[in-house]
């Protein structure tokens, strides 16, 4: 049971080790968006955007719906996003601990 759940745990983090995901999430955890609107945002283009869309929805970070010609996505769990904000968290803590090293040569 532990293997299974450190194996999930790292294909979760996995789909979101992108810069491009990391954005995406960050956008939807404001509100819900249409691809036009967040390719506009990241200005990629829409087919690169929904190649990472894609992933995330496979490993059920953001869900979508059609409306018409245009898809909506939103991010399924808010804890998603306290993620990367931890992780950025813990790296402003480390360019903190390396700068007041450097300080001291």
């Amino acid at each position: 049971m532990e293997k299974a759940i450190a194996t999930m745990t790292a294909n979760y983090l996995k789909a979101m080790s992108h810069p491009s995901r990391i954005k995406i999430i960050k956008i939807l955890v404001e509100q819900d968006h249409y691809v036009k609107d967040i390719a506009a945002k990241l200005n990629i283009e829409q087919s690169n955007l929904s190649q990472h869309l894609n992933v995330l929805k496979k490993q059920g970070i953001v869900d979508s719906k059609s409306e018409g010609t245009s898809v909506l996505y939103w991010l399924k769990n808010p804890t998603t996003h306290k993620i990367i904000t931890a992780a950025e968290d813990a790296l402003k803590e480390q360019i903190t601990q390396s700068q007041a090293l450097l300080k001291r040569f």
